[in-house]
């Protein structure tokens, strides 16, 4: 069964959000992204990885609420085969975001083998339009977090 552990907040303050869920919360910071396309923190409470991100452009933000929205901005499961969820995802007909999928060089997208990262593997959008990450590998400061070479 697929399992819920990793939330994406948009936000503009990476440094003052992560601040809030490690001072209120207890959170424990368990990595830092800082590239082309996304700055924050990546944060846990041991079972579930909530990245804390601000995005530096629209397209790996996602066209419909760009760079500058604020807010949860997609969650993750992580499966056990991304063979067998891609095919009930097809069949619930829920399309893949091959837009961010493409801007981050993920999902099949960059010219070559499919790239595979700890904390991002492939995006979708389910009904409502929530954007849903799909991982075999899982979100760092999780239990089963076990990222695969890329190829």
């Amino acid at each position: 069964m697929a399992k819920i552990k990793h939330i994406a907040l948009s936000t503009q303050d990476p440094e003052a959000t992560a601040k809030f869920y490690v001072d209120v919360f207890g959170m424990k910071q368990v990595g830092r992204i800082d590239n082309p396309n996304t700055s924050g923190y990546y944060l846990t409470d041991g079972d579930l990885n909530l990245a804390i991100l601000k995005f530096k452009n629209d397209a790996v933000a996602g066209v419909e609420r760009g760079k500058d929205w604020s807010g949860i901005h997609h969650f993750g499961f992580q499966v056990d085969s991304l063979e067998d969820i891609t095919e009930r995802l097809a069949d619930a007909g829920a399309p893949r975001r091959d837009d961010i999928n493409a801007a981050l060089g993920v999902g099949g997208h960059g010219g070559g083998a499919e790239k595979r990262y700890g904390n991002v593997e492939v995006k979708y959008t389910g009904p409502d339009g929530v954007t849903v990450d799909v991982s075999e590998s899982g979100w760092v400061g999780t239990p089963s977090f076990a990222p695969k070479a890329e190829d």
